[in-house]
């Protein structure tokens, strides 16, 4: 590659000077007058490389420059020395000798050099030279003389003066001076900068640029030789060795050098940067730049040319401008300005955001605003987690999110150091987890609908808020995104005004809010009769346990109702005052409650559940979308209220107090009434209350028993009464009208009464005791059921036509048969 040419002064060496002023007489001996200006030279051993140029210059098209220079003409010559010549050449890239100058074009060119150095129509001594004349010459360029003192200088295209070294030569056809510069006109320059220009590319200038050593070895490394050394035409803004090397030192310790690229991602990097300060399929000279973007080679990506006083900077995707510190450096395939600083797009703008902010755990860490959740992080032990390769999105909630978020919490936590049971800290964690999604989402990329969390099961959604996005989570209050796009070498980090709530982390508040199960139920105005119920029967401290528990809570309405349903004796639950009502009460109240578990609407199935009243169990029923609750009754509770969630379980409230199988019996027997109550209040046993009446047995069937009444039915009497005679078929009841009789139809009633309770299925095949004292029936088996045997022949086994109508006092079972004891028969009879 071919460098600008730069003169420099040369003084004419103490030797050439011994070598033209010898005191040796022949070495001291001027040319003869009669000797032209080429002889002259060819007589004069430091001109020798004049002379040979001379020759070198008229092989070259139409010139004549020695035969124009022995002519009669008068001249005015500036000799280059020697040393001259090969200044020259040191200067010139390609040219080191005459010899190079081997083209018809370059010929050409070293007579232009050489036609610059003749004066044609006189020969001009030194003392006759002004300072700051301008002499046209031969070239037809001129060139300026400039006087200092006794010395004479002259002044060409170049920014280096020739000194004369020895003046006033005199040849038979003109002057000659002895000059320690060859002398270059403009034409020259430009012609050998188009020479330089056309033999080298873009990478030629970069390679041969001291300044650029950085930038070659980046050029390289990214494979863009061949890119830049194409036909192009291509602008290059080429940043200095000193601007790659204060990107280094801005990209820290892990970046201290190009070898520090090595990764194919940092390559790829490296390889869009420097395309990032190529602009393509254009040749942007210094005079054509214009404010305005302008595209570059790295696709998609612009860089602005900016007005700066009376130039020109470079800006980036970075807040800071580029100089431009050379300009119009040409090549055979574009041009290259040099800056001071490397142009960053705005992807290695991110990288160099990453590299400098550390992991998404160093970004928290360096945020003020972000130490509580700093100290979550470290107490829920995600440090490796967030320090991991990733990527991952976060969604940072701020100092004040989370202590509104404790504030919400109440007494129980008013710190992060409250969570502190491995529960809470799970919960922590998993709140945490659900701010951070497992992929890099840029503020530019959030799209409105649901994102998965790295809390697995668990989404946020992004929703659409005007002309930016808001953060919803499993509450009703959504987040605003407070701050965007803090890149991570791991992620990115966008900073919200609230902590995200999963659904889990929703209970969780809520429980503290709502409290024990008992807290629900006392701050529940139409939950009051089952606070009322729960403090009577002594379960305060049951429910108010670790649990868990799941509790179906009849409302007021519902204990209402059952107190309706059990008539006038209970009116409310102060009138369960007997300790087995209070019992039963309590037995109520557990049934109602699923110990050891918390089950959620959305977890109900099907099927049977053992419940806090042991050897007691509930029924869920599907029913449509939903589910009903089934107990020992015929009717079904209706969930009216799911999931009102407590710290030691959950209550679903229900619109009917459930029943266990004690209790439907108990508010039967309340229903049915005494015993007596139930016969007098079925017609078909309306024989049988006329008997109770007669014999005087009301009080003792009203009384407290338990008694078991096998009530034989209106048939089963007048069956009897056919057995009995014509007189008591004519009267019924009435024909009972003697003391004999009365005494023997009581005795028979009392026989049909068992002392204790014994219901159907308590039921066994032998000889059974009655209230007649001294007699007893026989329970006999018959197929899958039993029959009553008394103890005479008059009638047929009696069976049991229903069975276990409950009382207050006892049980009824009704029996077509009216069984006769021995003892009685004869006096009725």
């Amino acid at each position: 590659m071919k460098k600008l040419l730069k003169f420099k002064s040369l003084l004419l060496s103490i030797v050439l000077l011994t070598f033209v002023y010898s005191c040796d007489d022949d070495d001291n001996q001027q040319p003869e007058m009669k000797s032209n200006i080429v002889q002259t030279a060819q007589a004069t051993d430091a001109l020798s490389s004049l002379v040979a140029a001379l020759q070198k210059a008229d092989e070259g098209t139409n010139n004549n420059l020695v035969s124009t220079l022995s002519s009669d003409s008068q001249f005015t010559v500036f000799a280059p020395t020697n040393d001259a010549f090969t200044a020259l050449f040191a200067e010139l890239d390609g040219f080191d000798s005459l010899d190079d100058f081997d083209l018809m074009e370059e010929k050409n060119l070293l007579a232009e050099i050489l036609k610059y150095h003749v004066v044609a129509g006189a020969g001009v001594k030194a003392a006759d030279l002004v300072d700051g004349q301008s002499i046209k010459t031969v070239q037809e360029e001129n060139v300026v003389i400039r006087l200092d003192g006794d010395k004479v200088f002259v002044q060409d295209a170049t920014s280096a003066d020739a000194e004369v070294v020895i003046a006033d030569v005199e040849a038979s056809n003109g002057v000659v001076h002895v000059v320690n510069k060859v002398l270059v006109p403009q034409a020259v320059l430009d012609a050998l900068e188009s020479i330089a220009i056309a033999q080298r590319n873009l990478v030629d200038v970069v390679v041969n640029t001291e300044v650029l050593s950085f930038l070659e070895a980046a050029v390289i490394k990214t494979d863009l030789v061949a890119t830049l050394s194409s036909a192009g035409p291509f602008t290059v803004f080429a940043p200095t060795d000193d601007a790659i090397a204060a990107l280094f030192e801005t990209l820290g310790d892990d970046y201290t050098s190009l070898d520090d690229f090595d990764t194919a991602d940092e390559i790829a990097l490296l390889k869009n940067i420097i395309l990032y300060h190529v602009i393509p399929n254009a040749q942007i000279a210094a005079g054509d730049l214009a404010a305005g973007s302008v595209g570059t080679a790295f696709a998609e990506n612009n860089i602005e040319v900016l007005a700066s006083g009376g130039s020109f900077v470079i800006g980036d995707a970075s807040t800071v401008d580029a100089n431009i510190t050379g300009t119009d450096i040409f090549a055979s395939n574009g041009v290259a300005h040099t800056i001071d600083k490397v142009l960053l797009p705005q992807v290695a703008i991110d990288v160099v955001n990453r590299i400098t902010n550390g992991t998404l755990v160093d970004i928290v860490v360096a945020t003020p605003a972000l130490s509580l959740l700093e100290q979550a992080v470290l107490k829920a032990d995600l440090v490796g987690t967030l320090n991991g390769a990733g990527p991952f999105t976060v969604f940072a909630p701020t100092d004040d999110a989370f202590v509104a978020l404790l504030a919400v919490l109440g007494d129980d936590f008013t710190s992060l150091d409250d969570f502190n049971t491995p529960a809470e800290i799970a919960l922590l964690r998993n709140i945490l987890l659900y701010h951070v999604i497992p992929s890099e989402v840029k503020a530019g990329d959030l799209a409105a609908g649901m994102v998965g969390t790295a809390f697995a099961g668990n989404s946020v959604e992004v929703i659409a808020s005007g002309n930016t996005f808001v953060i919803g989570d499993a509450s009703s209050s959504n987040a605003n995104i407070t701050g965007t796009d803090i890149l991570a070498s791991n992620g990115v980090a966008h900073t919200i005004d609230k902590v995200l709530l999963p659904q889990a982390a929703l209970d969780f508040v809520t429980r503290l809010t709502n409290g024990t199960l008992v807290d629900i139920v006392v701050a529940t105005t139409p939950l009051s009769i089952l606070e009322a119920a729960v403090i009577k029967t002594g379960l305060v401290e049951t429910l108010n346990g670790a649990g868990p528990f799941t509790v179906f809570a009849p409302t007021n309405d519902a204990f209402v109702a059952l107190l309706n349903a059990l008539g006038d004796d209970y009116n409310s639950l102060d009138d369960f005052n007997t300790t087995a009502e209070i019992d039963l009460l309590r037995n109520i109240l557990l049934y109602h409650v699923i110990p050891n578990a918390e089950v959620a609407a959305g977890d109900l199935e099907a099927g049977m559940v053992g419940t806090a009243f042991a050897g007691n169990s509930l029924e869920v029923i599907a029913s449509g979308g939903s589910f009903v609750i089934g107990d020992a009754s015929a009717t079904n509770a209706t969930i009216t209220g799911t999931d009102i969630f407590a710290t030691n379980g959950v209550a679903h409230t229900i619109n009917k107090v459930l029943l266990p199988a004690a209790a439907v019996e108990f508010a039967t027997r309340i229903s049915n009434g005494s015993l007596v109550d139930i016969v007098v209040g079925t017609p078909s046993l309306s024989i049988l209350e006329e008997a109770v009446i007669l014999t005087g047995l009301v009080d003792t069937l009203n009384g407290a028993g338990p008694f078991t009444v096998f009530a034989p039915t209106n048939d089963a009497f007048e069956a009897l009464y056919r057995i009995l005679g014509q007189d008591f078929v004519n009267r019924g009841m009435a024909a009972f009208d003697t003391p004999e009789r009365i005494n023997a139809l009581r005795n028979l009633l009392l026989y049909h009464v068992v002392p204790g309770q014994v219901l159907a299925n308590q039921l066994s095949a032998g000889s059974v005791p009655t209230a007649f004292t001294g007699n007893s029936f026989t329970v006999v088996a018959s197929g899958n059921s039993f029959v009553i045997r008394d103890t005479t022949s008059a009638s047929a086994d009696a069976g049991i036509v229903a069975t276990n109508i409950l009382a207050t006092n006892g049980v009824a079972h009704v029996i077509n048969q009216v069984l006769v004891p021995l003892s009685s028969f004869g006096p009725l009879h």
